[in-house]
Order: C-alpha cells, then sequence, then structure tokens
C-alpha cells in the first residue's frame, strides 16, 4: 500500500484539482517522482459533506498511472455522479476528500473467503456489474450475505444472484484515506 506522504500527495493532488476546475476551468498539469503514484491502479475518489456523500467515481481498470486516476475521479464524482446534483464551487470548503487506491480483482469459489471489513465486492453475471467498497460494509454494519445483496442490487440483479453459478464473484483489498487523517498537513 503507500506512505503516508504518497497518500498526502494524491489528497493535495485532488483537492488542488477541484479547486483549479471551479477556478477557471482547468485541471491542472502534474508530475510526481514518487514511483507508487505512477504505478497503474485502480482507485476511487469519494466526496463528503459532514456525513453526507455528495460523490463517488472511480476507475476500476487503470488505463494510466495512479496520480492521474485520482484527478480524473475526482472531477467526475463532483461533476458526473448521476445520483446527485454537481458540486458547486462554494461547497468546496465543505467537502472533505477520502481515497480508495484498489488492489488487483481476485476471483472466489467460495463466499466464505469474503472478509466483512477488509475486502470489497464486484460481482459480475452477464451485462451486468456491480461494485462496493469495502468501508461500505462496515458503514452500515452488514454481515457477508447483507454485503452480497447490496453488492447484487447495485448489479442490477436479484439479491440472491450471488448464490447462481453464473454469477461471478470478486473480491479486493482497498487502502482507504482521507481529508481528516491529514487536517494538519493539509492545513484544515
Amino acid at each position: 500500500m503507500l506512505s503516508d506522504s504518497d497518500r498526502l500527495e494524491l489528497l493535495k493532488l485532488a483537492r488542488k484539482t477541484l479547486e483549479a476546475y471551479f477556478a477557471d476551468g482547468t485541471i491542472p498539469t502534474y508530475h510526481t517522482f514518487c514511483e507508487a503514484l505512477r504505478k497503474r491502479k485502480g482507485a476511487f475518489v469519494s466526496l463528503h459533506n459532514g456525513a453526507e456523500l455528495r460523490g463517488c467515481i472511480g476507475q476500476l481498470f487503470p488505463d494510466r498511472e495512479l496520480y492521474k486516476i485520482v484527478q480524473v475521479c475526482a472531477l467526475s464524482a463532483a461533476l458526473e455522479d448521476s445520483r446527485f446534483l454537481p458540486v458547486r464551487q462554494e461547497e468546496l470548503v465543505c467537502l472533505e476528500i477520502e481515497i480508495s487506491v484498489l488492489t488487483p480483482f481476485r476471483r472466489i469459489g467460495d463466499i466464505e473467503e469474503i472478509q466483512v471489513g477488509k475486502h470489497g465486492l464486484y460481482v459480475i453475471r452477464g451485462g451486468f456489474r456491480g461494485l462496493l467498497l469495502p468501508q461500505v460494509a462496515t458503514q452500515y454494519q452488514w454481515d457477508r450475505t447483507t454485503f452480497l445483496e447490496q453488492t447484487c442490487r447495485k448489479a442490477g440483479l436479484p439479491e440472491t444472484a450471488y448464490r447462481d453459478s453464473r454469477t461471478i464473484i470478486h473480491t479486493f483489498e482497498a487502502d482507504v484515506f482521507s481529508e481528516s487523517k491529514f487536517r494538519r498537513e493539509l492545513g484544515l
């Protein structure tokens, strides 16, 4: 996983990307010498206003470096999450940024392999797909069955679809960090 300095760099980059875009419509050009941030890894950026989610967008299959994915996902979470109205510039000061850097997916053969709080789930059947991050199950205090059911629902499948042999279940882990841990370093 990432070091605290790597995490801090990504959080700063996400915040600066949002501020620049809302100030003048630009996306800042950024380069890093950090090798961990130049690797291709999937990631999600979640924006929270207090306890309220304001946007969450991720890229599962990385086609570019992690730091670039964070920039794209930060903007997409603010502007393109269809569940919410776009973030307004005056909201930026109230938003807390959370980043989840994903490990590669691992297909499982037995649901007993799923560890709630450690694993996220990615469910696939035909053209239906659904993903829930590990912290979602913890936040709602779900057990394994409820986590599976909710991931199937998110995929647009019946809640019991995880029992169907045609349903493919992957687990993954996530390095989850937010601005709240780095308040002093970020000047918040």
